[in-house]
């Protein structure tokens, strides 16, 4: 309810000519919602369709991270024969495993049937890696050094060793072979993903209904600017959703990774969970990049401005890095320094926007401003001119007050005869005296004199 409360206070301010009741507010509530869930459904139900790419979409950052960690494991150039890649490695242990029951005439027509020296040369050097790795640390210098191969190879084999590579095929990770642990797993998870999709792509319709709901009564040209500001909310949601696809999400895919294998714990990761962290971590970086969306509109409604940006940087700076401490799913200081940097770069661009906004809106203020005084020049001469044109109709110059000096002497004389007239009507009536009173000459007995005889 405090939330509402504070949504509708929003609302009033930003539309303060007409206020609504509480009622009103929540109806308006109703119907915006209403939209927002009938968008959802009918995204939501396009994306279903396409759950199959949209799967391996989202599976692509797992396969990064297999291909990332197998990568460290492999020997430097400079270290081995031939040039060494993932692909080269896992098929050379294809065919090493494939090779190994068979005899040495066998094995020989198969590698020629293979016809790839590069491949055929790393599935010895596998066969014998597994060899080596059979025996304990301490003996296996010596019997990489009583191998009946050249020395290239023993130091191939030596890198390998350094490197740790495995030479197994199950070191395609268990996180590449997701498992679901319920009969409805699958399904739910389908949903799932059709519905975190459908956000990304009705996000502009979405965007739009809320600030419509925060900013009703808008006029003809506030709603043309209303468009542009939704593509580029969209375009800073859609970039923060590529960061963290693209770059977060596969660097905090191989921490856990490496960190459970550091630990000697099989990483058995269930799709569901994956799917469920994966799509949160995007769709939260996305949400942080609409940080210029909400400040500019905080801006534009009074509610913050250039000064107060400026002075309150380090706070915000502060307040950043908290927030995407709680937003990052995952602990680690490196994921939430990889959103809150963005985030921080985006804030300083809103104090740019919001000066360059106050700079353009004190211009404009100052055109009205000159605008305004003309049209009360131009309003003065106008009225000038017209009291001119009342001088001349009729007479004009000395004439007209001339004939104004002769009626004011007309009026004078007029008013004068007037008086004495009704002064002859009425004459002033007589003074009475009053008997108690006395003259002023006369002694009083009181005052201490003597009377007269």
């Amino acid at each position: 309810m405090f939330i509402l409360k504070k949504l509708f206070q929003l609302r009033d301010h930003a539309n303060s000519d007409a206020e609504k009741p509480f009622l009103d507010h929540l109806e308006d509530l109703r119907v915006t919602i209403t939209k927002i869930v009938v968008t959802l459904l009918i995204s939501m139900t396009v994306c279903f369709t396409f759950q199959d790419k949209l799967m391996g979409v989202l599976k692509r950052p797992v396969e990064q991270v297999w291909y990332i960690h197998q990568q460290s494991l492999l020997p430097d150039k400079d270290k081995v024969t031939r040039p060494m890649t993932v692909e080269l490695w896992e098929s050379a242990k294809k065919l090493e495993r494939a090779a190994a029951p068979l005899s040495e005439a066998e094995r020989s027509l198969l590698y020629q049937a293979v016809g790839d020296e590069a491949v055929v040369h790393y599935a010895k050097s596998a066969a014998l890696l597994r060899s080596v790795l059979t025996l304990e640390e301490k003996k296996r210098e010596g019997y990489i050094a009583s191998l009946p191969v050249a020395e290239e190879i023993r130091g191939e084999l030596r890198a390998l060793l350094k490197t740790k590579a495995n030479p197994e095929l199950s070191a395609m990770s268990d996180a590449q072979r997701m498992s679901a642990l319920k009969p409805t797993e699958t399904f739910m998870l389908s949903m799932s993903l059709s519905f975190f999709a459908g956000i990304v792509v009705a996000f502009p319709m979405l965007l739009y209904f809320i600030l419509q709901f925060i900013l009703p009564g808008l006029h003809g040209h506030e709603k043309k600017v209303l468009w542009p500001a939704l593509a580029i909310g969209f375009g800073l949601f859609l970039g923060g959703v590529l960061f963290a696809y693209y770059l977060v999400l596969p660097k905090a895919l191989v921490f856990f990774f490496e960190w459970g294998n550091d630990m000697g714990i099989s990483n058995d990761w269930r799709i569901g969970e994956y799917i469920g962290f994966a799509t949160q971590f995007t769709l939260l970086f996305g949400a942080s990049f609409e940080l210029p969306v909400v400040v500019m509109v905080m801006v534009k409604l009074g509610l913050l401005g250039y000064e107060t940006m400026k002075k309150t940087r380090g706070y915000a700076i502060v307040a950043i890095f908290v927030i995407a401490a709680v937003l990052t799913p995952t602990p680690d200081i490196f994921t939430q320094c990889l959103m809150a940097c963005p985030m921080i770069l985006l804030y300083e661009g809103c104090i740019w926007l919001a000066w360059w906004d106050g700079k353009k809106q004190a211009k404009k203020e100052a055109a009205e401003a000159e605008e305004e005084a003309a049209r009360a020049r131009e309003r003065l001469t106008r009225l000038l001119e017209e009291h001119k044109d009342l001088d001349l109709y009729g007479t004009e110059g000395d004439e007209h007050h001339g004939f104004h000096d002769e009626h004011h002497g007309f009026h004078d004389e007029h008013h004068d005869d007037r008086h004495e007239e009704i002064a002859g009507d009425h004459p002033e009536p007589p003074v009475e005296h009053d008997p108690d009173l006395k003259p002023k000459d006369q002694d009083d007995p009181k005052d201490g004199a003597l009377p007269k005889e």
